[in-house]
């Protein structure tokens, strides 16, 4: 089944384009610097976008302390 686009608001617009300004600049972000420093509290739902959009992003899953979270790699 094909993806089709998913429409974006002028919010998710700016959080799109700043995550991927970042993922570009860094190569990774995990949802809690999504949160602190760009108060985007949808990372996963970005991240779709940005793989809809043709980027090789890539999840590396953590699991620490009985905690476990996701951290998205762009893969250039």
């Amino acid at each position: 089944m094909e993806e089709r686009p998913l429409s974006r608001t002028k919010s998710e617009n700016s959080q799109v384009s700043v995550i991927l300004k970042h993922l570009k600049k860094y190569g990774s972000i995990t949802s809690w610097e999504s949160i602190r420093q760009y108060g985007a509290t949808r990372l996963a739902a970005i991240i779709k976008i940005l793989r809809n959009e043709g980027y090789d992003i890539i999840t590396i899953m953590h699991y620490e302390n009985g905690k476990k979270w996701a951290e998205y790699t762009l893969d250039v």
